[in-house]
């Protein structure tokens, strides 16, 4: 009885890992604001406020989160978290993949329905012969708007061609 004890105090004092490895993202992405921001230093000219102002104040936002995600680790403030399901993560990975193949071959209303599609399954709505068509409706509705009214440009398909 006393090794389960023994054993569950040892687990108590380890940090939380995941915490740590949202700490080391967290200083990462700081890390390439601060020498991002390193180039656009020299022109604020006269002024106290320049183009690197802003970005700089995230990066010390972001190294301070990563110091708070640091103590609540060794705290393990973390709430318990819930197991990760793998297969919805598969589903919506895919249908990204997917539109990342399809945009310039498809057009946006096709890759996108797709990925719609796909992205549905993830939630659980298996019927793709329903969603996917769904999903290119909605994206060439959204096609349309964005190309006709406000005159953006999107990846052109078949699909757009037939429209525009």
């Amino acid at each position: 009885m006393s090794l389960d004890n023994n054993k569950t105090t040892a687990e108590q004092r380890r940090p939380d890992r995941a915490a740590l490895a949202i700490a080391a993202v967290l200083v990462a992405i700081a890390a390439v604001i601060f020498v991002d921001v390193s180039r656009l230093k020299g022109m604020a000219g006269y002024s106290q406020v320049g183009p690197a102002t802003i970005p700089d104040w995230i990066g010390f936002a972001l190294i301070g989160l990563a110091i708070w995600t640091v103590v609540a680790a060794f705290r393990r403030d973390f709430p318990e978290r819930e197991k990760q399901e793998l297969g919805p993560v598969v589903w919506i990975v895919a249908g990204l993949a997917a539109q990342m193949l399809l945009l310039r071959l498809a057009g946006f209303s096709i890759a996108t329905g797709v990925l719609f599609g796909l992205t549905a399954a993830g939630f659980g709505k298996r019927k793709l012969w329903i969603t996917i068509p769904v999903g290119i409706v909605l994206c060439l509705v959204i096609w349309l708007i964005f190309a006709g009214m406000l005159q953006l440009s999107l990846p052109a398909g078949p699909l757009e061609r037939l429209f525009w």
